[in-house]
């Protein structure tokens, strides 16, 4: 759990959004792009299980490399907009982290913080910073 409301996971299965829904989560996060690794669950499947299962499904694929100010804004508004709680993945979680940590440091909280908090939470984050300055938020 990053926050109250709000927790980073691995890729995820059907399975696994089945075991979700009934632990309360209410929306789903899809980090990851499809087609990364040939045995993921595809997001139109995803979205169809969570779906099916009364989640809220959001498809925001990003790669870490090519993270723009507007994928930072974007899951910004998922996060104030969607159902709580909130379950974000990826292939192992740090990207949903990063975009996470990105969103906290616009409102101004300290990316050295951020990216200690990360790695005691087993995320490494150290990429922040430069991530911030390359899109001008840093």
């Amino acid at each position: 759990m990053v926050e109250q409301d709000f927790a980073v996971a691995p890729q995820v299965t059907a399975a696994d959004i089945a075991d979700l829904a009934k632990e309360g989560v209410k929306t789903l996060i899809n980090n990851r792009p499809d087609g990364e690794e040939p045995v993921q669950l595809s997001s139109a499947d995803a979205r169809a299980q969570a779906e099916k299962l009364g989640l809220q499904y959001i498809y925001l694929p990003v790669r870490t490399d090519t993270i723009t100010a507007a994928d930072i804004d974007a899951f910004a508004r998922a996060l104030k907009s969607s159902p709580k709680p909130v379950l974000a993945h990826c292939r192992s979680g740090t990207r949903c982290y990063l975009l996470w940590a990105a969103t906290q440091a616009e409102q101004g909280k300290d990316v050295n913080q951020l990216v200690m908090r990360a790695a005691g939470d087993g995320y490494d984050l150290r990429v922040l910073p430069d991530l911030l300055r390359r899109i001008g938020k840093g």
